[in-house]
């Protein structure tokens, strides 16, 4: 169910209509809707090295999704809620949330096509539209929640990045955010994964509320985990090649299958996620229109 009316991608002057399994433009079908692309921050190939690295149960991962959702269900009232991931790529937490939030109606969106292509055979009761936030196409006021984790760190003028979700949600709507924490670790991991920055908690509170939004919470994410994971940044920025290649499929792999930090990352979700913990390896934020 999509509650409002989608504009013509261009080449077409029909209104696309989705069917509950695709969209129907006239007489064709498509997986997907097309609207835009920007690839200055990210690209297929990213799409996949991430996935093989990481994959979905990287315990980083889970807990951020996990945590995500106890969010919306936290702040998003009664109702069917539509509710929009930005940034979707391999659709861990559309499918994660088809499950947690049944009554609530999904849409995924991403500037890649490729993801997206093999998510609709995969999701195909999820609507699926690509587009670049920047040239957000959809009608204001249109969606209830947006989350984007990990997605702000990707776009060049993130300022207004934030103002178009601003836009696209409706009054009261919901904003969940993450974001990579610590710009003083910026280094060969986020320059291959093609990151402009790594935010402060001030840097994102000031910036989404300079947009309009109002902070209803904010904390960050791998509090347990960030004094090893400091190490190995700067260990990394200041003695490791120069060359960006492979960090991130270093870094990723070597921790995936960690027993320790699911251990630490469950603790965390689960005992302290009331806590506006004080530093950790990503920010967290949730922002009310």
């Amino acid at each position: 169910m999509i509650p409002f009316k989608l504009p013509s991608p261009q080449g077409y002057t029909e209104e696309p209509v989705w069917n509950g399994r695709e969209f129907v433009i006239g007489d064709k079908t498509l997986p997907i809707l097309e609207y835009s692309e920007n690839f200055e921050g990210w690209s297929d190939d990213l799409t996949q090295l991430h996935e093989e690295a990481a994959g979905e149960h990287h315990p980083i991962d889970v807990a951020s999704r996990t945590r995500a959702i106890k969010e919306i269900e936290k702040y998003k009232g009664p109702g069917n809620k539509v509710v929009m991931d930005i940034g979707c790529s391999s659709g861990f937490l559309l499918r994660d949330m088809s499950s947690a939030l049944s009554d609530c109606s999904l849409i995924g969106a991403d500037v890649v096509k490729a993801p997206l292509i093999k998510l609709a055979k995969d999701l195909p009761n999820i609507p699926l539209v690509r587009f670049d936030l920047l040239q957000c196409p959809l009608p204001p006021a249109s969606v209830d929640v947006i989350v984007m984790l990990n997605v702000f760190e990707h776009i060049g003028d993130d300022v207004l990045a934030m103002k178009r979700a601003y836009d696209l949600l409706k009054p009261g709507g919901l904003l969940v955010v993450e974001v990579p924490a610590g710009p003083r670790l910026f280094g060969p991991y986020d320059v291959e994964l093609h990151h402009f920055r790594r935010y402060t908690r001030s840097e994102l509170r000031q910036k989404l509320s300079k947009v309009g939004f109002r902070i209803a919470s904010e904390s960050h994410l791998g509090f347990l985990l960030f004094p090893a994971f400091a190490l190995v940044k700067l260990k990394d920025k200041y003695f490791g090649a120069k060359s960006a290649k492979n960090t991130v499929t270093r870094q990723a792999a070597s921790t995936r299958n960690s027993g320790l930090m699911g251990l630490l990352m469950k603790i965390e979700v689960n005992l302290l996620s009331g806590m506006s913990l004080p530093f950790g390896i990503r920010v967290t934020m949730t922002a009310i229109k």
